[in-house]
């Protein structure tokens, strides 16, 4: 990354909120790698991960894609694992993958499994859990229906949670996908957040957002025109 260009970049932007809009076409109109950088969205909660009813997870499959090829695990077995092959996922196993990943192998992006396969794929959830890569029911990745969630995972899902600090990170595609194309997957990722905040969660939900490109500076976008926008 050129430091200069990093800093001519920073120069254009004004430290107060722009509209979805503006940001994302501040973004993508300044690029600062050469390659195609993915658009990454910061979400700053109004809430207290601290208390367990006021945790924000959840998933979307996102319009456009995540504009890169996404690489599925699937543990299964018998039919199961059939129908995971047959919708195209990339790895599918039970114990064997297991023993894999405990020698060290992540080569994947998603992990799926069937719910009776949750014993086995237990073993290693030290080393999935803290990668974001443990199947969970509340994502969809724990099921028997196997070929929908591995086509949705494949098309381009956005994973997110919220950090001890309230604060949720997540790329939503590439630039080269255009500002209509991302937008459409800013608002569908934005509206997931928003049907995720906690009964419990009082005040404002959604304090800050800021859009970058995954080697520039950060633009923030008006909360209030990016909630009504998301609908």
């Amino acid at each position: 990354m050129s430091g200069k260009k990093y800093k001519a970049v920073r120069e254009k932007i004004n430290d107060q909120p722009y509209s979805v809009d503006q940001a994302l076409q501040m973004v993508i109109d300044n690029p600062v790698a050469r390659f195609d950088e993915s658009v990454d969205v910061a979400v700053l909660l109004g809430v207290d991960t601290r208390k367990n009813d006021q945790q924000v997870r959840g998933s979307v499959a996102l319009p456009h894609g995540l504009g890169r090829k996404v690489r599925v695990l699937v543990f299964a077995k018998g039919p199961a694992e059939e129908e995971a092959k047959k919708a195209g996922a990339d790895f599918v196993g039970a114990e064997d993958m297991v023993e894999k990943i405990k020698g060290g192998w992540l080569d994947f992006d998603c992990a799926i499994s069937t719910p009776d396969m949750m014993p086995v794929v237990s073993k290693v959830a030290k080393i999935l859990g803290p990668k974001g890569l443990m199947p969970n029911p509340k994502l969809g990745t724990v099921t028997m229906k196997v070929a929908p969630a591995v086509e949705k995972e494949k098309k381009g899902t956005a994973t997110f949670r919220a950090d001890k600090n309230g604060i949720i990170h997540s790329s939503i595609g590439r630039c080269s996908m255009g500002v209509n194309g991302i937008k459409e997957n800013f608002l569908a990722f934005l509206k997931a957040v928003i049907k995720s905040k906690p009964s419990s969660s009082k005040g404002v939900y959604l304090k800050k957002i800021a859009l970058s490109s995954t080697m520039g500076p950060s633009v923030l976008a008006d909360t209030a025109d990016s909630q009504t926008q998301a609908g």
